[in-house]
């Protein structure tokens, strides 16, 4: 999803704008989450840009997308541009720690 959302809607009020916004990209995220993952892949992953406009938005988490609206939104903006993409993830299993027959030290 690549989208321009306006913050600001003549006859609305902005907070409700702001929810309608917000909204909009968690029902993003959910429909993409339920699709299908692809045979080999464990999960969908998000590739998530958030800005004023396209040139000038910058890489944050999934976590963060809300918060970046949100900041945007206070700052008076009129618009804010949000890009989520989907790509599928492979979960990497960290390696455990060998030294548990160790004795841990009192402190």
């Amino acid at each position: 999803m690549k989208k321009n959302f306006p913050l600001q809607a003549e006859g609305k009020h902005p907070d409700r704008v702001l929810e309608a916004v917000k909204h909009e990209i968690r029902k993003y995220f959910k429909r993409e989450r339920n699709r299908a993952v692809p045979k080999g892949a464990d999960f969908w992953d998000f590739d998530c840009k958030v800005g004023l406009t396209e040139d000038t938005a910058d890489m944050v988490r999934v976590s963060a997308v809300i918060e970046a609206v949100d900041a945007a939104a206070k700052s008076g903006a009129a618009s804010v541009y949000v890009e989520i993409l989907s790509k599928h993830g492979v979960r990497v299993i960290k390696a455990q720690d060998t030294g548990s027959d160790q004795e841990p030290s009192e402190i």
